[in-house]
């Protein structure tokens, strides 16, 4: 459960649970955050912010997610880059004025409602397989050895960790860290991989043939 009280860093991303995200903090306000987070538990709140959004205009109800810092690097100018690590999620309830120059709100859990076993499986196992179709042709295609990281067996969780390797929309990405079902996410993300998973093998047979015989796509 996340502290009833958090700084939040609006950004334009939506940190999963479980992701890791490098950051680059460098505004004064963010800077003098980080020193307070890294003075204390080493945890803030991510909430998304779409570009040129105002910091201030974060209504009740905006799901974030806790960042907590697995590491940390200062500049000599005084910037910092940072990895974080996203743990759990979070409401906003009322951002409250602290007299900091960043934002703090009181927040509240946000967790999946309770589902099924026999719900969650089946669609569970449908986006692991489709999802390693497309990894496997974005590898070919890329010319890229190296295997994706594994995945979670636990659904919810599994859910949350392709969302963060995915390529989507960052509304569609708000949506589904905002989603208390994990048997909805998960037939979301098989909505999304299971026209792609055949496009890309598709490009992914192109390009294998036409690394074996040095000729182009179009080649008898």
């Amino acid at each position: 459960m996340p502290p009833a009280r958090l700084p939040l860093f609006p950004l334009p991303l939506v940190l999963f649970p479980g992701a890791t995200v490098p950051l680059h903090v460098f505004e004064p306000r963010y800077r003098r955050m980080l020193a307070d987070c890294l003075q204390g538990s080493r945890e803030f709140g991510i909430v998304c912010r779409g570009e040129g959004g105002a910091d201030d205009a974060l209504p009740a109800g905006t799901v974030g997610c806790v960042a907590r810092i697995a590491r940390h690097e200062t500049l000599p100018d005084g910037r910092s880059n940072i990895v974080v690590e996203g743990r759990e999620r979070f409401a906003v309830a009322r951002v409250v004025d602290t007299g900091q120059p960043y934002l703090v709100a009181d927040v509240a859990a946000w967790d999946d409602e309770p589902e099924p076993e026999s719900t969650l499986a089946p669609v569970a196992r449908r986006v692991r397989a489709l999802f390693a179709r497309v990894a496997r042709a974005a590898r070919t295609i890329a010319d890229d050895a190296v295997e994706p990281p594994p995945l979670p067996a636990d659904p919810a969780r599994l859910s949350f960790a392709i969302a963060a390797l995915v390529d989507i929309a960052l509304d569609a990405r708000q949506q589904l860290l905002t989603s208390r079902s994990a048997s909805a996410r998960l037939r979301e993300l098989a909505g999304m991989l299971g026209p792609a998973a055949p496009a890309l093998e598709g490009r992914a047979e192109v390009h294998a043939r036409a690394r074996s015989n040095g000729h182009g796509p179009d080649a008898p």
